[in-house]
């Protein structure tokens, strides 16, 4: 694990996304003790108010101060989507060993379902699953894991095909262990660091998956510090104070962007080749 740091603190884009995500995982942790003032609390007289000292972020069009709305809604942006993203990677990647191990018949009808759903875009997926299931943060959830599940089979596929081939899964195979003992207990360990490389990525897709939700109306709900509903809300007042659609969007492209560049620093430093 220490040599696996070193390895992504020489990478550049590595470094970057680690760092990048360490201060999103420290705001998660530390948010709501370093938010000056309660997320939800209005104060009319302070309306449309511009970054200043007793305001660092500004104000919102109900008074209430942007920065600890942000710094409360890290946990409801990040966490949500690093759960999502976990979801989908789990079922994903049972979903693709599974198929692998199957191979045959099995295996064709497995894949050949999860392109047809893959043919439908993961917005438009997610949006689908959202209204059967309704409003509310846990459907926009369990929509961004089911949506992510399909792309995660096809590459935990391509990576347990290989696997399905070495003398160990044979191996346990001629010993007569059921099928769910040798997709679990060998191919899965064995296909992790793709998996891991991939999630990374992911995440920062469901950042962006859940904002989209929460501005449309679909995720969280007012008056929750969520960064989508936050710019969903700024939107019909930026003319006011542009601030409040401005901190939300970087929060959003500064955390899609960390992870992106961890992601890719992971694939540097897990590739065999390398």
């Amino acid at each position: 694990m220490i040599e696996l740091f070193r390895r992504l603190a020489r990478s550049p884009q590595g470094a970057i996304g680690v760092a990048i995500v360490t201060l999103a995982l420290m705001i998660v942790v530390l948010g709501p003790l370093l938010a000056p003032h309660s997320p939800e609390g209005l104060y009319p007289l302070l309306r449309y108010k511009g970054p200043g000292a007793g305001h660092w972020f500004g104000t919102d069009q109900y008074g209430r101060d942007i920065l600890s709305r942000l710094l409360y809604g890290a946990r409801a942006t990040v966490v949500m989507a690093f759960l999502a993203t976990a979801l989908g990677t789990t079922a994903g990647a049972v979903i693709g060993t599974t198929s692998a191990f199957l191979g045959g018949r099995a295996d064709e009808a497995i894949m050949r379902t999860i392109d047809a759903i893959m043919s439908v875009p993961s917005l438009l997926f997610a949006l689908l699953i959202v209204n059967l299931l309704g409003k509310s943060s846990l459907n926009a959830l369990i929509a961004v894991g089911i949506a992510f599940t399909p792309s995660m089979a096809r590459v935990t596929r391509s990576v347990a095909l290989a696997v399905r081939q070495q003398d160990y899964v044979n191996a346990a195979v001629a010993r007569g262990e059921s099928s769910a003992y040798v997709v679990v207990r060998e191919m899965l360990p064995n296909v992790v660091a793709p998996i891991i490389v991939e999630m990374t990525i992911r995440v920062s897709f469901a950042v962006m998956l859940f904002a989209t939700l929460s501005f449309l109306g679909l995720g969280a709900q007012p008056p929750a510090p969520e960064w989508g509903l936050m710019v969903s809300e700024g939107r019909r007042f930026m003319h006011l104070n542009a601030w409040m659609i401005i901190w939300p969007s970087l929060a959003i492209a500064t955390v899609a962007i960390g992870f992106n560049l961890l992601g890719d620093g992971l694939r540097d430093v897990l590739n065999p080749r390398t």
